[in-house]
């Protein structure tokens, strides 16, 4: 089985059956899973409205369940993955 080292490593799927086949030989690296849990020394958070197109959105909280994440929680390691990706390509 395929260890997922990285979420971009996740293609898109153009149906759950795809999804279904890809998922059989792969599997996300554990550390991978420990990185999206709540990091503790954030005392507080802000909540905010975004739009979704309600596609995209049905395709995020998929994508979260079958990583046994809360969608919310998901996009929000992702945004703190983006972010560290910029600021230090900002360093460069």
């Amino acid at each position: 089985m395929k260890k997922i080292e990285s979420w971009d490593a996740i293609p898109e799927f153009e149906d759950e059956k795809e999804e279904a086949k890809f998922w059989s030989s792969h599997a996300l690296d554990p550390r991978l899973m420990n990185a999206s849990v709540h990091r503790q020394n954030v005392r507080e958070s802000t909540t905010i409205t975004l739009r979704f197109d309600p596609q995209m959105l049905s395709r995020i909280k998929r994508l979260a369940r079958h990583r046994y994440l809360n969608y919310q929680s998901m996009i929000k390691q992702w945004l703190s993955e983006r972010l560290e990706d910029e600021i230090s390509k900002q360093g460069d």
